[in-house]
């Protein structure tokens, strides 16, 4: 019996819906780490509990299941010992819970910079960094405060000259405690710590939550809400990529596409705001359906807008293509290689660009997106060009989803009550960077733990391999590019 086939066939150990969660052994555990490492199964997030660690993997193209392991004597093998994608998990869940990789190769802390009550012994020792031996090199420290409105993260390169030798990036600043603030929570304020996880991102965290919390209540929302939600996601990744367009031409020194695209970027907000009440739509989406419904003005609005986009953005692709300076700096930038693409689970644009055709809208097919037509872009190309192009014809392809929701939008009541339960639900929603989990357990509907893991898990590691002999000066605009999420990242 193959290990897939073993782990298959145990039983579950608790109505996780919809996908199960079985309890494994250390043995188990380990085997299902090295199908990581040999390719057959793909790693969608690895986190801690109170007296265990869970592990949710997707197998072949569409089959999702979650292994727990007791952490016995506080400890259990490390998943990162065979596949080097789950390192800052386990960090992390360290971090957080106490609980001990065994065998992991970096078990330096992640989270945990030596601020919290029991880590001051930490606070007196500096952060390894990883060493790059070589004649003529010298280092960059750069943050963790940065010019303008990001962020805090700290990069530290390695440089021969101005070529990059090694980047190796420290996060965690923002580290905010969500995950424990969800603890203890009813489901109404846990909802909007989800929304709030990371802004750019609130109506997918939102999404993916509402969702996760319906799964494990066994409750049906109706139609007109499930394609409300859809609606929303699509004007969220229509906003978000247009800000990425411009923003990544202007860190290649061309302003006039940045200020274009944000001109078409806040139309959308404009939109959200007077369809939703909400320029990020904060809160609309809610267990049980939609907290605001599209009055009668909305699909007018919309089609308005999809209009204006329709006019204007095809005269920015071609200028944007047809810049010579500017595909100087953006074609064999950044080059993320298919293969550490396909390895670390890499979603969205980022995973899209270099090969990896996951989109849970298409893979996973949920409700409304099995009854819509698009198409998954992907190119193989994996430099800041083909990441860029990918955001291009995600625009258009979201501009003919929103055309599609408004025509099969129907009516009908928009939310329904959740009523009370316990359970356990887990869910993967698409955001516009990519996969979003949330997986919870629900006692009496007041939140036991709940964990949210957002795509930069995936995606802040690739952004170092794929710097590496780049020159300094092209950090920002490969690093944009990447667009990861410092806040969601470091829950």
């Amino acid at each position: 019996m193959t290990i897939a086939e073993s782990f298959d066939a145990l039983d579950p150990v608790a109505d996780c819906r919809p996908w199960p969660r079985r309890a494994v052994d250390a043995a188990m555990w380990s085997a299902l780490a090295e199908s990581l490492a040999d390719g057959a199964r793909t790693l969608l997030g690895l986190w801690g509990d109170q007296s265990s660690v869970h592990m949710a993997l997707l197998g072949g193209t569409s089959s999702v299941a979650i292994a727990s392991l007791d952490c016995v004597d506080g400890g259990f093998p490390s998943v990162a010992a065979h596949h080097p994608p789950a390192a800052r998990f386990e960090r992390a869940i360290r971090d957080l819970f106490g609980h001990r990789p065994i065998g992991a190769p970096d078990e330096r802390p992640w989270l945990d910079h030596g601020r919290w009550p029991d880590s001051a012994e930490r606070a007196a020792q500096p952060y390894a960094f990883l060493p790059a031996i070589g004649e003529g090199l010298h280092q960059i420290p750069v943050g963790p405060v940065h010019a303008g409105i990001i962020e805090p993260g700290h990069f530290r390169f390695t440089a021969n000259g101005e070529t990059i030798v090694r980047l190796e990036a420290r996060l965690g600043y923002v580290h905010k405690g969500v995950e424990g603030l969800m603890a203890g929570s009813p489901l109404a304020r846990a909802a909007k710590l989800a929304g709030r996880c990371s802004g750019d991102s609130s109506v997918a965290y939102s999404y993916a939550f509402a969702r996760a919390v319906e799964a494990a209540l066994g409750v049906e929302i109706p139609e007109r809400a499930i394609w409300l939600r859809a609606l929303m996601a699509e004007l969220e990744r229509l906003a978000n990529h247009l800000g990425d367009i411009g923003a990544i031409c202007n860190d290649a020194a061309f302003a006039l596409m940045l200020a274009h695209c944000s001109a078409l970027r806040e139309q959308v907000l404009r939109a959200n705001a007077a369809c939703f009440g909400h320029r990020l739509m904060m809160d609309a989406i809610v267990p049980g359906g939609v907290a605001v419904d599209l009055d009668a003005r909305g699909p007018h609005i919309l089609r308005d807008l999809v209009a204006k986009i329709r006019k204007a953005f095809p005269r920015l692709v071609e200028l944007y293509d047809n810049t010579a300076s500017l595909q100087d700096r953006t074609v064999a930038a950044g080059r993320l290689d298919p293969g550490l693409a396909a390895r670390f689970g890499c979603g969205g644009f980022i995973g899209r660009a270099s090969g990896r055709a996951f989109d849970a809208r298409r893979i996973l097919a949920f409700a409304p997106y099995d009854h819509l037509e698009f198409e998954v872009p992907v190119l193989t190309e994996g430099d800041v060009d083909a990441r860029v192009w990918v955001r291009i014809r995600e625009v258009e392809q979201s501009l003919g989803l929103i055309e599609q929701i408004l025509v099969r939008l129907p009516a009908g009541d928009s939310s329904t009550s959740i009523g009370e339960g316990s359970g356990e639900g887990m869910a993967i929603v698409e955001g516009f960077r990519g996969d979003i989990l949330v997986w919870l357990r629900l006692r009496d509907s007041v939140v036991e733990r709940c964990h949210l893991r957002d795509p930069s898990w995936l995606q802040w590691p690739l952004l170092e391999a794929a710097i590496e002999g780049n020159i300094v000066a092209d950090f920002p605009l490969c690093n944009k590019s990447f667009n990861c999420s410092y806040s969601g990242h470091d829950l």
